[in-house]
């Protein structure tokens, strides 16, 4: 299994996100999934406190503890559980009390004495980051959390972060999660990834199919979608878009897979990334991301993929 920059975490090359629980994916269903990651090798779930909050009569924290409740019945040491803070309607923010708080409610709902990876979800800039990142390191040296990464922070605000935290002999971030996949490239390969290698960064990217664009289910902008991110999902359906799916169809021809299983293994390959983050809301939809974590691709496969979704000048969008 692949190491998260310095730590000690040994985590499988996928990392099972939980946003859908208890939004698309009931308990019942949630848990089946759980179960059969867990029993693929699988070992890292990722969440957060705002999950599921969007949805209507919901308060976020109900994908936490979906997740603590599957817990109750496994070893805790065999399960690496990554949450973040800033975005739960009610914990909003990263001063120091709120991510404190935060924290002590990320621990109840998940059942649990310590999260292995907390991340400030969305930079706060109305909390100086000196304040949020003494909250941090005050949560690691108590032993609440073991490590600490940052996710959706600009590649300014990493860096500096990143000084003030060597600066003050605060506990380092050891991840970033970032907005990163096949036609999603340009924010993170153009200053992210350079801080990412500079600093020993173990790379964690959301969105790893682009809102389920990657996965090859969304080419006809006229038929009705069967999921909630359909329409976002479209938006990539341009011609650039258009040339990834078929080079991507051409690749999982190859190794008689699918276009999911390719998509994730392409991301597993690129530079400083550690495993990506990708939800499953049945276990069939959680087979072919299995399949790519395990799938190896040929080096003329990988600069196929790379010409075909090189982001345009200025962007990812023409």
């Amino acid at each position: 299994m692949p190491r998260i920059a310095t730590t000690d975490l040994d985590v499988f090359p996928l990392n099972l996100g939980g946003n859908v629980f208890g939004w698309t994916a009931d308990e019942r269903q949630s848990h089946a999934v759980l179960d059969a990651f867990a029993a693929a090798g699988g070992n890292f779930v990722d969440t957060a406190d705002s999950y599921s909050a969007w949805v209507p009569g919901h308060e976020g924290g109900e994908s936490e503890a979906i997740i603590g409740r599957w817990l109750r019945g496994r070893s805790r040491d065999e399960v690496v559980i990554a949450t973040k803070v800033s975005q739960h309607p009610g914990r909003p923010g990263l001063g120091r009390d709120n991510v404190l708080a935060a924290a002590e409610d990320s621990l109840r709902r998940l059942g649990t004495d310590h999260i292995d990876l907390y991340y400030a979800h969305f930079d706060d800039e109305s909390a100086p980051l000196v304040e949020t990142l003494r909250a941090f390191d005050q949560l690691v040296r108590e032993g609440k959390v073991r490590y600490i990464a940052g996710s959706n922070y600009s590649a300014e605000r990493l860096a500096e972060a990143l000084a003030i935290q060597e600066r003050e002999g605060l506990a380092k971030w050891v991840a970033l999660q970032p907005h990163y996949n096949l036609v999603e490239r340009a924010e993170f390969e153009q200053g992210k990834r350079e801080i990412a290698e500079r600093e020993g960064l173990g790379v964690l990217p959301y969105w790893a199919l682009a809102k389920g664009f990657l996965t090859g289910k969304y080419r006809d902008p006229a038929a009705p979608g069967e999921s909630p991110r359909s329409a976002s999902a479209l938006e990539y359906l341009d011609d650039r878009g258009r040339a990834v799916l078929a080079a991507l169809d051409e690749v999982a021809a190859n190794h008689a897979t699918s276009v999911t299983a390719v998509s994730i293994a392409w991301l597993a390959a690129q530079p400083t990334v550690v495993a990506p983050i990708a939800s499953a809301r049945t276990v069939e939809q959680l087979d072919a991301l299995l399949d790519g974590a395990r799938l190896r691709l040929a080096d003329d496969e990988l600069r196929r993929l790379d010409e075909v979704s090189a982001p345009v000048a200025g962007g990812d969008r023409a």
